[in-house]
């Protein structure tokens, strides 16, 4: 025969004793308050769950917070949920996941999360253009709404206004990241699939265009412009020295006294500071040699090789040359990253082995055993080939005076 549970009072349960051990009395129909020994009242549903039949608590709350009235509400609803199949502890998680998705895990909170993982796999110049990219043109309208309410329409919306610019690889970059974000939620359980994978096709796809550099018999053009230029002696070092090391605008604008070994003539870019995160180890001819001499009275003091105008302590900025290079009439002919294609397009066609080339530029192929082999032994087989490249240039400097060039060598070491 069944015990008869008596309904609690508010007089009841004021009027509990509190003992050493914890103890439960009860409201009937699952509605428990356990009395803690420490003088807490607790709330408590107990059910058998609807599919494994086992014995279930869910906590209510406390009392007198919520009330014996309060308690039998929320009792019934959970009631509610079993008479239809369902696990009222469930739902209940459900629902605050649901809520924490509006508070919590907003478009740009998920944006950031990523950006944290992201930023180790790309070089700091670039994980600043992504997360600007994202500061200006998704975040103004996104930037708290719950990621759960992202939609292909309300992107493709947001999108269609920079398309209409004309701005199209601005639109691929953003919707390749915005896919990145995706599907990171995905992976971390706070979405079930990314709705933006297919967006790309409701936008043109961006022409390719090449990276604007000159031939290679307009080098001595090039050369002379510099010499003539209205520029400071850092700018013009640093755009010869990237010509002359083959190295992108950020690697070359980004250098530092540690990573240059006179000694041994080698300049090791690390890892992080290289686009394929692979450290890079460039032989240092007599001409980038002579480079360093010129620089070294003007910020060998200080740790990076083309300190700023503005604030020596840091680099100088990545498009320093790519602003000379306009400002010497090269616009629309030539920018700073073409500079590579002119000593990628000069050594080929000069018959030097693809492999050593496509080495120099810090190209890496998908091969791994052969990329290892590349790192061993390329670097011996790279000199004479960097060396040769910089007496080309200096050839193509004669009469215009190059930092680099006899007479300024000379006069280095007089």
């Amino acid at each position: 025969m069944a015990i008869k549970v008596i309904p609690l009072t508010d007089k009841k349960i004021n009027s509990a004793k509190i003992l050493d051990k914890d103890y439960v009395l009860s409201d009937g129909n699952g509605l428990q308050l356990r009395v803690r020994s420490n003088g807490s009242k607790i709330w408590n549903f107990n059910y058998k769950h609807p599919q494994t039949r086992k014995r279930v608590n869910i906590n209510i709350g406390k009392y007198p917070g919520v009330s014996l009235i309060n308690a039998r509400k929320k009792a019934q609803s959970y009631r509610d949920l079993l008479a239809q199949d369902l696990d009222p502890k469930e739902e209940r998680d459900n629902k605050l996941n649901e809520e924490k998705a509006i508070s919590e895990h907003t478009v740009k909170n998920i944006a950031l999360e990523w950006y944290e993982l992201k930023k180790h796999s790309v070089t700091a110049d670039y994980a600043t253009d992504i997360w600007r990219s994202l500061e200006r043109h998704i975040f103004p309208k996104l930037e708290n709404t719950p990621i759960t309410n992202i939609t292909a329409p309300i992107v493709i919306e947001l999108l269609r206004p920079i398309e209409a610019n004309g701005n199209l690889e601005t639109v691929k970059r953003l919707t390749q990241r915005l896919n990145e974000i995706m599907t990171y939620a995905v992976n971390g359980g706070i979405i079930f699939a990314n709705p933006l994978s297919g967006i790309k096709a409701n936008f043109k796809k961006p022409k390719k265009t090449h990276m604007l550099s000159l031939k290679p018999e307009e080098l001595p053009e090039l050369m002379m412009a510099i010499a003539n230029a209205s520029i400071k002696r850092t700018t013009r070092c640093l755009i010869e020295w990237q010509l002359h090391t083959m190295t992108r605008p950020s690697e070359s604008a980004g250098a530092r006294w540690e990573e240059i070994d006179v000694e041994e003539k080698t300049w090791t870019i690390p890892a992080e500071r290289m686009k394929k995160r692979r450290e890079h180890v460039i032989p240092l001819t007599d001409q980038t040699l002579a480079l360093i001499e010129v620089m070294r009275p003007i910020s060998g003091h200080r740790e990076f090789l083309f300190p700023s105008d503005r604030n020596p302590r840091t680099h100088a900025n990545n498009q320093t040359a790519n602003m000379a290079l306009k400002r010497m009439d090269f616009a629309g002919r030539l920018v700073s990253h073409g500079l590579r294609s002119i000593a990628s397009t000069t050594l080929n066609e000069q018959g030097f082995e693809a492999d050593l080339v496509e080495a120099a530029l810090a190209h890496v192929g998908d091969n791994q055993v052969r990329n290892a082999y590349n790192r061993t032994d390329y670097l011996e087989r790279r000199k004479p080939m960097m060396s040769w490249w910089s007496k080309h240039i200096e050839e193509a400097s004669k009469g215009s005076n190059s930092i680099t060039g006899l007479k300024s060598l000379k006069l280095l070491k007089a």
